[in-house]
Order: C-alpha cells, then sequence, then structure tokens
C-alpha cells in the first residue's frame, strides 16, 4: 500500500486534543474571540448548528412544545429564592452590576459609580427561574396544564477552562420547561426528551449514545432526577451530549407555580426542563472527524453535494458552468431522508483540486469534480468524503460516474454515507465497553494499563448515597473517572458492587469524560 499523505498535519493517535483544534481551524468552523472562553462560530459551523436546530425544532414542535423567549438578564433575586439550584451555578455567573460607563481621565472607561444597579442581573445561566416566574402567571386552573414552552437561546457559564464548542464561556442551546398536574405526567415528558434526544443523535447526527439516569451527585441543582445520553469519544471519553431533569415541585414551591385542581384545591405543579447545546458539533467532530479532518453526517451537513467545476479561464468555462448548473438543479430536485439534496455549484476562484481538499477538511459529504472532459463524456468524478482514500494506490478514490447515473443514486448514496458513518461509530463505541471487571482494584489497572484510549467500564453498583457516595466519587475523582449514567437498558445486576461490598442493585456506567 503507497503512503498515504492525509489533509492534516495532526493525527489523532498523535495527540487528540491538537487535532480536534486543528479539525475546526481546518475545517473553518470557528475561531476565537477577543473574549477568553467566547468563540465566532463561522458560517460552515453554523450551518451545522442551524441544521440541528431545524431538525430538533421540528421534533420538538411534533410533541406539541411551543417556543418562546425569555430575558438574557435575570434578577439575582430569583436565585437566591432557589438555594440548592444558586449553589451549583454561583461560581459559574457572570454579574451585571451597573448600566453606564465613564471617561476615566487616562483615555480609557470605567463603570460609573452613579450608574449602579439597585439589583444586580445575572447573565442568563439557565432559565428556570426567569421561565418559572412567568409559569407561576399564566397557571391558574388545571385546564392551563400542561404548560410547555422551548427557548433557543445563549447561555454564558463562566468556565475556568475552556475548549471550543465542548467548553465555552457563551454556548448557544435549547431549553425545555414544562410544568404537569402529577409526578407521573412529568416523568413522562422528562423520558420523552430523553427520547427524542437519543433519536436526534442517532439519526440525525449518527452519533451512537446511551441513555440513562445520572447518579445523585451528578444531578441538575435541584433536580430529582437527571437522565442523559452519553456519546462516546474516538479518544473512549464520554460526552454528555444532552440531559433531561424531573424537578419535581422544588422549582414550583420557590417559584409559586400553583393551580386549582379539579376539587377546587391548589396543588404545586411538577416540572421537568431539558436541553442540549452547540456541544454536539464538538461530539461530531469527535466521533466522524479523521486524519483529513471533519466528516459531516449529511442529515446535518449545510451542503450535502460540493459541484467543483474545473475552470481555466477559457471560453469553454461558461458551457461548463452551464453543465454543472444543469447539474445542480437536477440534484436538487431529488429528495433524500424526507428533503430535497442540498447542492452547492462551487464558482469561486482557485483551483478544483484545491477547493477539493477544502471540501474534503469541511467534511462535505460527497464532492464532485467536473472538467471539459467529463462534461463532454456526460460524466462525473465523484469522491465520497467517508472514503477518501484508495488503500491500494494511497490516491483519492475518485469515481467516474455517469451524470444521470450519479443523479439517480445521490439520494440512496447520502443515506448510505449516513448509516455507515452511525454503525462505524457504534461498531466502535462496542468495542470500547470493558465488563466483568470486579473489584476497584481491577477498575484502576485497567484505566492505567490501557493507553491514552481505554474507553469505558460497565460495573455493578449499590447506588450508595450521603458519605457512601462521596467516598466513592473521591476515588474516582482520584483517577480522573466519572460515573456516566445507569444504562436504561443494562443488563440486570447478579452481584456486588465493586465500590461497597453491598448487593449491587444496578449497572454503572464508568469513564473519563469532557
Amino acid at each position: 500500500m503507497s503512503q498515504i499523505r492525509h489533509a492534516l498535519n495532526v493525527k489523532r493517535e498523535d495527540d487528540f486534543a491538537k487535532w480536534y483544534q486543528e479539525v475546526i481551524a481546518a475545517a473553518d468552523l470557528a475561531e476565537e474571540s477577543g473574549v477568553r472562553g467566547c468563540m465566532v462560530i463561522k458560517p460552515w459551523g453554523y450551518g451545522i448548528w442551524e441544521r440541528v436546530q431545524r431538525l430538533m425544532d421540528d421534533r420538538i414542535k411534533a410533541a406539541g412544545i411551543s417556543n418562546a423567549y425569555f430575558p438574557l438578564f435575570i434578577p439575582l433575586a430569583n436565585f437566591t429564592r432557589e438555594a440548592e439550584h444558586v449553589e451549583g451555578f454561583a461560581k459559574e455567573m457572570a454579574v451585571v452590576t451597573h448600566h453606564r460607563l465613564i471617561a476615566d481621565g487616562k483615555g480609557g472607561l470605567i463603570p460609573d459609580p452613579d450608574a449602579k444597579l439597585e439589583e444586580p442581573l445575572v447573565v442568563r445561566p439557565t432559565s428556570e427561574t426567569i421561565i418559572g416566574d412567568a409559569m407561576a402567571r399564566w397557571v391558574q386552573s388545571w385546564r392551563d396544564l400542561p404548560l410547555m414552552l422551548n427557548q433557543w437561546a445563549n447561555v454564558v457559564r463562566w468556565e475556568m477552562r475552556t475548549r471550543m464548542f465542548l467548553r465555552t464561556s457563551e454556548f448557544l442551546w435549547q431549553e425545555g420547561h414544562t410544568a404537569h398536574e402529577n409526578r407521573e405526567d412529568a416523568l413522562s415528558e422528562t423520558h420523552r426528551a430523553l427520547e427524542m434526544y437519543r433519536a436526534c443523535a442517532e439519526e440525525d447526527l449518527a452519533l451512537p449514545v446511551i441513555a440513562g439516569e445520572k447518579p445523585e451527585n451528578e444531578r441538575f441543582p435541584g433536580a430529582v432526577e437527571t437522565w442523559s445520553i452519553e456519546a462516546m469519544m474516538q479518544d473512549g471519553k464520554a460526552l454528555q451530549a444532552g440531559t433531561s431533569h424531573y424537578l419535581g415541585t422544588n422549582f414550583a414551591h420557590a417559584a409559586g407555580i400553583q393551580y386549582q385542581d379539579r376539587e377546587g384545591a391548589q396543588q404545586y405543579c411538577h416540572t421537568t426542563s431539558w436541553g442540549t447545546s452547540t456541544r454536539l458539533i464538538g461530539g461530531v467532530i469527535m466521533t466522524h472527524g479523521d486524519d483529513d479532518g471533519l466528516r459531516v453526517p449529511p442529515r446535518i451537513a449545510p451542503h450535502q453535494v460540493v459541484i467543483l467545476p474545473m475552470l481555466r479561464d477559457r471560453p469553454e468555462d461558461g458551457a461548463l458552468l452551464d453543465y454543472c448548473e444543469a447539474l445542480r438543479a437536477e440534484l436538487a430536485a431529488q429528495w433524500a431522508m424526507g428533503e430535497p439534496v442540498r447542492v452547492l455549484l462551487d464558482k469561486s476562484p482557485g483551483k478544483a483540486s484545491a477547493k477539493r481538499w477544502d471540501w474534503v477538511r469541511k467534511g462535505a459529504p460527497v464532492i464532485l469534480e467536473v472538467g471539459p472532459r467529463d462534461m463532454e463524456g456526460g460524466k462525473v468524478a465523484m469522491l465520497r468524503r467517508d472514503a477518501v482514500w484508495n488503500m491500494e494506490t494511497g490516491k483519492p478514490a475518485m469515481h467516474f460516474v455517469a451524470r444521470g447515473e450519479f443523479t439517480a443514486s445521490a439520494a440512496a448514496l447520502l443515506e448510505e454515507i449516513q448509516r455507515g458513518l452511525f454503525e462505524e461509530a457504534r461498531t466502535r463505541r462496542d468495542a470500547n465497553i470493558t465488563r466483568g471487571l470486579a473489584s476497584w482494584d481491577e477498575v484502576r489497572s485497567f484505566f492505567a494499563s490501557n493507553g491514552k484510549y481505554p474507553g469505558w467500564v460497565e460495573v455493578e453498583w449499590a447506588k450508595p448515597t450521603g458519605a457512601a457516595l462521596d467516598a466513592v466519587v473521591e476515588k474516582l475523582k482520584g483517577e480522573k473517572l466519572t460515573i456516566r449514567n445507569v444504562p436504561k437498558d443494562a443488563q440486570p445486576p447478579e452481584g456486588a458492587c465493586l465500590f461497597t461490598g453491598d448487593r449491587a442493585v444496578e449497572r454503572i456506567l464508568v469513564a473519563r469524560a469532557y
């Protein structure tokens, strides 16, 4: 096999963290801004987010949930009502204390001492408190329930250690908030949202995930139950890709969300919240990316097919562009996965080969090159992003296909690429979950002896609480490990908890995580 010269300078196996940063730059997804921990999401990266948002929003609305918008600034008093909730976010809150600047006499600006706010405002870290206030106004009777809302917004959490898409001080997300008559209805919504996230991750992002309940120490502040979907990255670490929380009546008591029930008595609502964010893009990078850059699943690709005419600044360029435009229109009239095929005719200046590698790094699912000879022969040169290289020759695996044949098969090809990316990721994940470890020493040894990318372990667990749970968490922290979740579809436990020795009641996943 000939030596392959990949499009990136850093390989995953050499330095996964550096590779991740290079993919973001080479795929033109985002760049650092002038504010620590905040990023500029560039058109290709934002286009992917728009696709995720569109597909998720369709699922949200199909469940009968309405979009709304709530303020960016939240009065500090809202948080002080909810001690447990605020404690979980206090160290990450950005606070506005003044409403005006004045000159400092040295050529700069400072907050005007006379413009101090009577009450500080918190820049939205999450919206339970302010949406709770609205729910308390909007809910009076059982007839007003369920109240089911969703918000697409940005939030700010002042992270100490940041990484683009994965952990930033400002990020984009959706947050669902619902209020119900009883526990059963609220739990049903909690699990509906979790299943929505699982379906979106697996069907749209080709991201295999494991859905399950978070342990007590990993719950959302103030929640009764927290559920998550967890995805395995190529370095074996876990990424929490979405969470759904049953909040009981905790937030309803704090915000005064009450209703008159069917017998005329006053009751507190049971509420839920659930959200996922732009960190999904980080998950797509680390799950599907390769040593040539990003590979975007067709469902979320802004352009599923990119056509590159081989222009040479010659008279025949006009005819070639006409040929490519006709091809674009034919492809755009095809449907794949329930939508018209998204096609870009890239007329930007530059050699087709250089532009090809730009689109390889960006991860466009299918790249077509069309030159004068292809036009004359009624053909296209096709490159699949999921299989760039001919492993025998070490050269790009270009396939020369008749134009009509390609047009007719484009939808099936995109669906094949979507399925292939998911199956590849699922196979890798399943091969890297280890079971059967019977003691804490075996767990420690496993993570110490399996190199940089050890994967996850599934172990039996007695579900300790209080001081016993704290002791387990400290053990895990010493090895930089965390409990990810209790998989919903795990096998029943058969033995003892390897942390406490007590009879196990469930199985948990343990991993290093982002």
